[in-house]
């Protein structure tokens, strides 16, 4: 369900990819250095967003080293690391088992079978540094679990329990901006569960799996999804207006006004190939 909080590198500038790589690249060492190789599998664009905004609002002291890596081994290119980026490789781990735990029980996957077994070891490392917040996200997964079964078709009450569980993680401290990161989590995270959605509307109708999107109106489907879409990014985007991001704007911007429907738009654009395609049964 994760991945559709990212850049859209066309629309940056060099200097800026830098620097969004280099806490990319800062995330997935740090998930190494706590929790291993596995860690480093369970790496997200989406926590990369959370690092850079809330270095952004609280200005963190960051330790800038450059190396090689297995996925970029030819050259050295920069790291970024700070405070958030510890929070967000705990909770990256959190979220990346209890998504295994959701596949094995609903899919009955033996690789997320295999996969839970090999990350218990270090997702009780996780709950225990984050232990209030686990057990937050494991309730509302479990609520969004037991919807998806009762095949709610409202996809706001079901983007509602997302929209909490994000809520959970973009809530770093108490302070002042507490309650703007609230609303920009859960809003984003509504955002991510209708996109998550659309994206795999079809693929689930050909395995027969539940989506909510299924039995929604099919006259004019696309504007009216881009539509909701719409409402939440715009609503979590006035939050983060309301936080005082000076640091790496232009990179916030850019996933929040623009990367975030890298994959909505790449959706339709194969949408509207396939629907110019001859139909060969009409033959």
């Amino acid at each position: 369900m994760f991945g559709y909080v990212q850049i859209r590198k066309p629309e940056l500038k060099i200097k800026d990819f830098e620097i969004y790589h280099g806490f990319y690249c800062g995330l997935c060492n740090m998930l190494k250095e706590k929790y291993g190789f596995l860690g480093e599998l369970t790496l997200t664009y989406d926590m990369t967003f959370l690092v850079i905004l809330l270095s952004s609002v609280y200005e963190f002291p960051t330790e800038q080293k450059r190396g090689r890596c297995i996925v970029h081994p030819a050259k050295k290119h920069l790291k970024l690391t700070n405070e958030a980026t510890e929070y967000a490789a705990h909770l990256n781990l959190l979220l990346a088992y209890y998504h295994l735990l959701d596949d094995r029980a609903d899919e009955g996957s033996k690789k997320a079978w295999i996969g839970s077994k090999l990350y218990f070891k270090s997702f009780k490392k996780a709950e225990k540094r984050f232990s209030d917040k686990a057990g937050k996200i494991r309730r509302y997964l479990k609520k969004l679990s037991m919807l998806e079964k009762k095949e709610t078709s409202d996809i706001t009450v079901l983007a509602d329990c997302f929209g909490n569980l994000m809520m959970q993680l973009f809530t770093f401290r108490r302070d002042a901006f507490t309650d703007y990161f609230k609303e920009l989590g859960y809003y984003l995270g509504r955002f991510i569960y209708i996109m998550d959605a659309y994206d795999d509307l079809e693929d689930d109708i050909k395995k027969g799996r539940f989506n909510p999107l299924k039995n929604f109106p099919k006259k004019d489907f696309d504007k009216k999804i881009e539509e909701m879409l719409l409402d939440e990014i715009s609503a979590a985007a006035a939050a983060y207006q309301k936080l005082p991001c000076i640091a790496y704007q232009d990179i916030l911007g850019n996933i929040l006004y623009a990367g975030v429907w890298n994959r909505f738009d790449k959706m339709r654009q194969e949408r509207m190939e396939n629907e110019k395609k001859p139909d060969v049964n009409s033959r």
